[in-house]
């Protein structure tokens, strides 16, 4: 907090009430705007709980699913506030839920839904609020800054999923088996020093992962298989990678 101190010589001069309009103003709708987007996010938040586990419940009050959020969490310091971002973006778990390594805590969130979300070690006095929300069909709420980070990320790992995508589609068709392999290990190791990207590095490791332990028999399957469900995630990135204006809850 900044504190101000003015000595003033002769006569103190009255604030004009223009003046102190024209001053509050701006401050009054900016309060309006976000007391505004804060009442329409489809995202409630409830039960914030402090300490070495600290956790939060959110909810999805809409009729559709949120494919991604963020959360704010404002703690007090000696100085001011520390802020801490969490953002999680759950597109892709319409292709992913149900697999071995897929984390519930990061999939969409369906209408109604409850969930309890871990966070950082949180001291008493600390305060959780939904800083942005996108919804299944490409609408958001929140803060244009993060709405606009997590649309880029979208459109970069969309990039990636085409990558990989095409890769599969110049291979498979033409080569089989071992030969198969040894074409993909090759090209999606050099896809990687170029685009350094989950989708990349992970089909890159999907392909060794069969060459080692794949029966010769099963190779052309299992490399089908990973390749229609790779063009699943891209498929579902091309559609969530594009905002769509407003907000339908």
């Amino acid at each position: 907090m900044i504190g101000t101190s003015t000595a003033t010589a002769g006569t103190r001069l009255a604030a004009s009430p223009q003046m102190t309009m024209r001053i509050c103003l701006p401050a009054l709708l900016a309060a309006i705007v976000s007391t505004a987007q804060a009442a329409e996010s489809p995202v409630i938040i409830s039960d914030i709980v402090t300490g070495e586990a600290s956790h939060v419940r959110i909810t999805n009050t809409s009729r559709q699913p949120v494919t991604a959020w963020s959360l704010k969490a404002v703690t007090p310091t000696a100085t001011g506030t520390h802020r801490e971002v969490y953002t999680t973006d759950g597109y892709l778990s319409e292709a992913t839920h149900g697999l071995p390594r897929a984390a519930e805590r990061l999939e969409r969130l369906m209408p109604g839904e409850s969930r309890d979300l871990p966070l950082d070690p949180l001291p008493d006095g600390a305060k959780v609020e939904v800083l942005a929300a996108v919804m299944d069909d490409g609408t958001a709420i929140g803060d244009e800054a993060t709405i606009a980070s997590i649309f880029a990320n979208r459109v970069k790992e969309r990039d990636a999923l085409k990558a990989v995508v095409d890769t599969f589609n110049a291979v498979l068709p033409a080569t089989h088996g071992a030969e198969a392999l040894s074409a993909l290990k090759e090209r999606f190791t050099a896809l990687v020093e170029h685009h350094d990207s989950v989708p990349c590095h992970a089909a890159l490791e999907a392909v060794q992962a069969y060459e080692k332990r794949a029966k010769p028999d099963q190779v052309d399957k299992s490399l089908q298989t990973y390749a229609e469900f790779v063009t699943r995630e891209y498929q579902l990135a091309v559609r969530h990678s594009t905002r769509r204006s407003g907000i339908e809850k």
